[in-house]
């Protein structure tokens, strides 16, 4: 606080304390001079420009009316190129334009839409008069923004227009010196991106489903070119859209589902999953199948040169404008001064005539011709046929389920290696999908409780509807790309009122098809890495959370019985375990067994961890971090999610499925929930006893390893395959209810 400001709270506090005395003979202060005296600490604190009125927290309403209306307030908004910050630059408006912009945003968010506008106009002035284009075009979304929410659509039009004008402007810039973050190229294309999801959102609002999957589109693809060379620092943006890119990729898959253009809606949710990485993980990088996007319809392609048009010519003009604004207004001649009046208009004209277009009964009519033969055409085939490879190489008939929950359904797209994709619908509000999955994970998790009822009800709303499908494609293993909290959910555990899924088909997880690879073959020899976390105590605080692990008692016999049925498997114990020896041999071995606890928590990805036998941890950041090119399989085979009951949108299962890949290791298997020791050791005992085999695939041997804790009858491959024999096996203890055998999931490649 410099010393100007510390003269004038001196100063209130002295005209504060004499009026107080004045009221009475004590220091006590009326709530009316305390109110007189917080509206002179707000006007000095707008005055110099610390805060702005809107985000002053101040519980008085009456004070907000005076703030605003103040004499301080107004001539600050009328009067913003007098402003100059004594920190900064003479020249530099860019401070006052941040407070101006962050002010409109809290009177946006409030509705006072006369006074956002008021306070936008006056940001644009300074950031055109102080060249910061940047700054112009976040101000330009926020302008349409406001005319959106008040149903001026075209105004919003034509200010989001200038908006996307002057960010493709910033794209396609040679100038490599910028100083600020925000204004470099890949920020440029970001902006570029959410400006379309802003155009996406205003004809959505006008219930105009077609030109809003057009603009999204264009967001959802911008978004990808820039995924392949990731930022790799995260910072604060303009708060200047509608929606978050995340969003943004959610509405799309929900206008092209409810409109039948499955084969698109299909490839948006597997970006989507994408997208969800890049939100919990940031720097989340693409590849050559995600950089495509999403391609646009063939009849899109006038609206496409029109806008593409639009844009170019919007460019050249601009920067003919500013390049005459660079001349002092007193220093401009005659011919300069007409030249800026003839292109303002030319601007406004092109605007209006990019805005008929739109509306014409020519573009109407194309419009509707897509709507009406969009669901027909497979626009993206070579993404498509690309999947459909990977499925037919897969041993067993495969087909690869994405499920996608709406506010109002469930949507499930199957794609199998011989049809196009299918969609399904049940009518099931998302909350009542959460308090289903709430009540099922509930029951998984106490062994005492009735499950089947609430397994059947997921069974019913997530695979009935596929059921049929399922079975006329003889599928017998399912490739499972689970949305939001079905993050949570076991397939395995889902009851068709007979059987267990599990005793029909065998599933692997994946984060995303365009991610994930699904058919290299093991390695031909396994050699394993078993550690064990078997004895001690381990305290420790996960953001607000205060937890406490013990020892696994069951985890030494587990590790033993492994290495009994594995030559060449190396066991590491308790405080020989830890990340400075274990993490530099694992990349020495094909599979990597660690029988301790991990938690993947709700929250930021440092709050899940992997926790070492020697009490330390090793978060998803750091697993990330690891080189483990030649692991075939990563298991955890006592983690846990939802820790406390807590469920969130399951990123952060995602979020690990994507750091082993990112390792190079081909596929993990882990637990939903805590498991009891005893029911692991026999699961696992059969798991690595059908793998070391060498004739199944790593879902077929989890299948079998859990349809073993459910019979009791032992899978034994004989020569093909399919010729199989189930011999009784006795092993204690009851473990048919899934909580026991149902956690554990595999994510990845299934081979």
């Amino acid at each position: 606080m410099n010393k100007f400001t510390n003269i004038w709270i001196n100063n209130i506090n002295k005209v504060t304390t004499f009026f107080c005395k004045r009221k009475s003979n004590s220091v006590q202060t009326s709530p009316k001079v305390f109110e007189n005296r917080s509206l002179l600490v707000t006007l000095l604190f707008i005055s110099l420009g610390i805060i702005s009125p809107a985000c002053a927290r101040v519980e008085s309403k009456s004070l907000q009316k005076k703030v605003l209306k103040s004499n301080t307030f107004q001539s600050q908004v009328k009067n913003p190129v007098n402003y100059k910050d004594s920190n900064h630059k003479s020249n530099s408006y860019k401070p006052k334009i941040n407070w101006l912009n962050e002010t409109a945003n809290t009177f946006i968010k409030q509705r006072k839409f006369k006074n956002a506008l008021q306070v936008l106009n006056s940001a644009l002035k300074l950031a055109i008069k102080s060249e910061e284009i940047t700054d112009e075009a976040v101000i330009l979304n926020n302008i349409g923004r406001v005319y959106q929410q008040q149903g001026l659509y075209s105004q919003a039009l034509k200010s989001y227009l200038q908006a996307l004008i002057i960010n493709k402007e910033r794209t396609i810039s040679k100038d490599n010196t910028y100083t600020n973050e925000l204004d470099s190229p890949v920020e440029a294309r970001l902006a570029f991106g959410k400006t379309y999801s802003n155009l996406g959102s205003l004809f959505q609002s006008q219930n105009q489903p077609e030109l809003a999957v057009f603009f999204y589109k264009h967001c959802a693809n911008n978004r990808e070119k820039v995924r392949l060379k990731p930022l790799k620092n995260s910072f604060q943006r303009p708060d200047a859209y509608n929606h978050t890119v995340t969003r943004t990729y959610r509405l799309l898959g929900e206008l092209l589902v409810k409109h039948k253009r499955i084969t698109e809606a299909q490839r948006i949710a597997d970006l989507i999953k994408v997208q969800e990485l890049e939100q919990y993980l940031k720097g989340v990088k693409g590849n050559n199948n995600t950089a495509k996007g999403i391609p646009l319809t063939p009849l899109s392609k006038p609206i496409k040169e029109k806008l593409d048009n639009t844009l170019d010519e919007g460019i050249v003009l601009g920067q003919e404008l500013r390049q005459l604004r660079q001349i002092p207004p007193e220093q401009r001649n005659t011919d300069q001064k007409q030249r800026i009046s003839q292109i303002v208009a030319v601007q406004q004209k092109l605007l209006q005539n990019f805005n008929d277009f739109i509306q014409s009964p020519e573009v109407q009519k194309q419009i509707e011709k897509i709507n009406r033969t969009a669901k027909r055409q497979n626009l993206d085939l070579e993404s498509l046929n690309q999947i459909r490879d990977n499925l037919a190489n897969l041993p067993q008939k495969s087909a690869l389920i994405y499920p996608l929950v709406l506010e109002d359904s469930l949507e499930v797209i199957l794609v199998s290696p011989d049809s196009p994709p299918i969609r399904r619908t049940t009518p099931i509000k998302r909350k009542q999908l959460y308090e289903q999955i709430a009540i099922f994970r509930q029951a998984l998790e106490n062994p005492s409780r009735e499950i089947k009822r609430p397994a059947r009800k997921l069974y019913e709303w997530l695979i009935k509807p596929i059921e049929k499908d399922l079975k006329q494609a003889n599928i017998k293993n399912l490739v499972y790309a689970p949305d939001d909290q079905l993050r949570y959910v076991p397939l395995a555990a889902l009851h068709d009122g007979k059987q267990w899924l599990v005793q029909q088909f065998s599933s692997n997880y994946i984060t995303a098809a365009s991610l994930t690879d699904f058919n290299t073959p093991p390695s031909s020899q396994l050699r394993v890495l078993a550690a064990a976390f078997t004895k001690g105590n381990y305290k420790f605080k996960v953001g607000k959370r205060e937890l406490a692990f013990s020892g696994l008692p069951f985890a030494a016999r587990e590790v033993e019985k492994l290495a009994n049925a594995i030559p060449n498997t190396k066991k590491i114990l308790d405080n020989a375990f830890n990340p400075q020896d274990m993490v530099p041999q694992m990349d020495d071995y094909t599979i990597v067994h660690l029988a301790t606890h991990a938690a993947f928590m709700v929250g930021k990805p440092e709050d899940s961890f992997i926790l070492f036998g020697n009490g330390d941890k090793a978060n998803l950041r750091d697993v990330g971090t690891w080189s483990l090119p030649k692991v075939d399989l990563i298991v955890l085979s006592a983690c846990e999610t939802g820790v406390g009951g807590l469920l969130g949108s399951g990123e952060e299962i995602l979020g690990f499925g994507y750091q082993v890949q990112k390792t190079g290791a081909k596929s993990a298997i882990a637990s939903l929930w805590s498991v009891d020791d005893g029911g692991t050791q026999t699961l696992m005992n059969e798991f690595y006893s059908l793998l070391s085999s060498g004739k199944m695939t790593k879902t077929l041997a989890l299948k079998e390893a859990q349809k073993f804790l459910i019979t009791g009858k032992s899978f034994q491959p004989s020569e093909p395959e399919n010729q199989t024999t189930n011999q009784p096996v006795n092993f204690s203890g009851n473990f048919t209810h899934p909580h026991y055998w149902a956690p554990f999931i595999l994510i990845g490649n299934g081979m």
